[in-house]
């Protein structure tokens, strides 16, 4: 089978051996031809194979002469600089009819991705579907951070190669893996899932509808290509469904921490900010159509650090302690450290933030996820003087051991995150906090696990994402170390942490009974459609009758996107009930709950406190 090479980079540049010369423009996207200086198998390649022909792939290397510019065109290679030329646009690629149906898998991220592409796929003429059945294309949108999520995907294509079969030469259906796992397994979804017509990585999602449409013809597609500067800021992405009061904005991709356990350095690239100016365009436009929340995302979102349009430098005065510096915003916390080079000038994550809540105060906002290194306390009085910027904070721990915490290379120890936790609470007194954990980290003991233990007696968090621990190639800890803990007693200890965390939950929720809490409702309950279900300013659950009658004695119903003012009556470990009192906006909702609930938290006299009234529900 022939290959030939595609062209997907826009400058020259090197990247494990292989470096990438611009050759065509195509509209706001380039082309480029492959200057291969090494030849490695693990070299992410981008190929365009004849399906005609059972051969396996391969790359073709060819001599850097045969690359070489006319003079005059584009320069030379030597110290001149290339001649700027520009290329006749080329109409982009039509999908006119075609309907697609998308399938996501993992983090909020992929949410993100899977509406980028749509946004993409839409503008070239496609047509969404929410039936698989009716669907001339397939995407799914995969996640690559555990083993379980990679399988979950391969049981799915070989559904898809199934359906694939079955189809008439008539209406033919395009299978395409995208994002993470596309990047990490890359040309073993080819090979061993005969039904996959195009893989693209996180950063070409842009070629998505001339990949389709030459796959179409016959050549399956490969671009999994990381960029060091792809943030997709001049694009909207579309929602899935509009319906939803909530929406996810992008203000960063890619992750710089290289944590020993984590692949997404690798299948997402280096860490790169979107400029402030795309990220407020594209929250003021979710205001304009009625949305009441916005999470901002990022894989370490509180190390945005935007320079593209203005530069302000970081300014360290003259300071008495390290402390001093962390109590002002300009160090990181005590203990905590990077092992890459931090960006010393412009504009920060508190600043972004800030700027989000001016846009709307009637509109809610999160973020996720963030790192515990970069919670300067600038960020923490954002989110204490801003109404509609959420009282929760993620704060990822992963372990309660210093020695697993040095082994993860996470940049902290035990202490230093406690310091934390006691610093945000000192600033945000009713924050709530949430966590990720993995258990049976390489090399952990009995010792190390019950420090996990005690941190999570100790802190008492709302949330917790909890995990065994899945070794993932290519990571620091696949080169490096031993998967050691064996999976009996992974699940051991998960079990023992599940357990003491929902303790604390649900103790948390008992001391919440009584309490008015703020809730945005988002759909009706799935359990009852009497009920509809929402979530309180500390990112609960809360379940609350459909229908009730308020203070003014008028039937109410409520619908997503309402907020509405609720007695907390009873609880689980990770969800309210409780009573409608009022539909409410933003604003007053919290002067209200910050006037009642700091009354009762103060455990002021009863007689001045503000009477709940008793409502019924209809």
């Amino acid at each position: 089978m022939g290959a030939s090479l595609l062209m997907p980079s826009a400058r020259l540049r090197t990247q494990a051996g292989v470096r990438y010369h611009a050759a065509a423009m195509t509209g706001s996207s380039f082309t480029a031809l492959w200057l291969c200086t090494a030849a490695s198998a693990a070299h992410p390649w981008q190929i365009r194979r004849s399906k005609s022909s059972h051969a396996q792939a391969k790359p073709v290397f060819k001599p850097l002469k045969d690359f070489m510019p006319i003079e005059g065109s584009l320069g030379h290679f030597s110290n001149q600089s290339p001649v700027r030329q520009s290329f006749p646009p080329v109409q982009p690629s039509r999908l006119d009819g075609k309907r697609v149906f998308f399938k996501t898998y993992g983090c909020q991220m992929n949410v993100n991705d899977s509406e980028l592409a749509w946004s993409i796929l839409q503008d070239a003429g496609c047509s969404k579907t929410n039936q698989m059945d009716e669907a001339d294309i397939v995407l799914l949108v995969t996640c690559a951070i555990r083993e379980n999520a990679e399988s979950k995907i391969w049981m799915k294509l070989d559904q898809l190669s199934t359906a694939k079969k079955k189809r008439s030469a008539y209406k033919p259906l395009q299978i395409g893996v995208l994002g993470c796992m596309a990047e990490r397994l890359k040309h073993k979804l080819i090979e061993e899932s005969k039904c996959v017509d195009i893989v693209a990585g996180p950063d070409a999602y842009r070629e998505l509808p001339t990949m389709l449409s030459r796959a179409a013809a016959g050549e399956t597609q490969v671009n999994v290509l990381l960029s060091l500067e792809e943030t997709y800021a001049d694009l909207t992405p579309v929602r899935h469904n509009p319906e939803t009061p909530s929406a996810f904005v992008s203000i960063q991709r890619g992750c710089d921490n290289m944590c020993s356990y984590c692949i997404v350095p690798f299948t997402r690239g280096r860490e790169r900010s979107r400029p402030v100016s795309a990220v407020l365009r594209e929250v003021q436009q979710l205001s304009d159509q009625g949305v009441k929340e916005v999470i901002l995302l990022g894989q370490n979102v509180n190390s945005y650090l935007d320079h593209s349009e203005k530069t302000v430098p970081v300014t360290t005065p003259k300071l008495k302690s390290l402390q001093h510096a962390v109590l002002y915003g300009i160090a990181t916390s005590r203990g905590f450290k990077t092992l890459y080079k931090r960006k010393k000038d412009g504009l920060t994550f508190a600043h972004l933030l800030e700027k989000v809540a001016k846009i709307n105060t009637e509109m809610r906002v999160r973020f996720t996820s963030p790192h515990p290194k970069d919670f300067p306390d600038e960020v923490l009085h954002v989110i204490r003087e801003y109404h509609n910027v959420c009282n929760q904070i993620h704060l990822p721990a992963q372990s309660g051991s210093s020695s697993i915490l040095e082994r993860m290379r996470r940049g902290y120890t035990n202490e230093a995150y406690r310091f934390l936790v006691d610093r945000i609470r000192t600033i945000i007194p009713d924050v709530t906090l949430s966590s990720d954990f993995i258990t049976g980290f390489c090399g952990e003991t009995e010792q190390d696990h019950q420090g996990t233990v005690d941190l999570l007696h100790a802190v008492k968090y709302d949330m917790a994402y909890l995990f065994a621990y899945s070794l993932r190639e290519r990571t620091h800890a696949h080169r490096q170390m031993t998967d050691d803990v064996p999976e009996s007693i992974k699940q051991q200890r998960l079990t023992n942490l599940i357990n003491v965390f929902h303790e604390h939950a649900r103790m948390n929720n008992e001391k919440r009974h009584g309490t008015i809490q703020t809730v945005l409702v988002e759909s009706v309950s799935k359990r009852s459609a009497y009920d509809v279900s929402g979530r309180t300013d500390g990112n609960i659950r809360m379940i609350v009758p459909k229908t009730f009658t308020d203070v003014n004695r008028e039937r109410v119903e409520l619908r997503p996107g309402d907020y509405v003012l609720a007695e907390v009556t009873d609880s689980t470990s990770l969800t309210l009930r409780g009573q409608p009192l009022m539909k409410t906006s933003l604003r007053e909702s919290w002067r209200y709950t910050q006037k009642f609930n700091g009354n009762r938290m103060l455990n002021v006299p009863s007689s001045m406190v503000v009477p709940v009234p008793k409502i019924a529900t209809a």
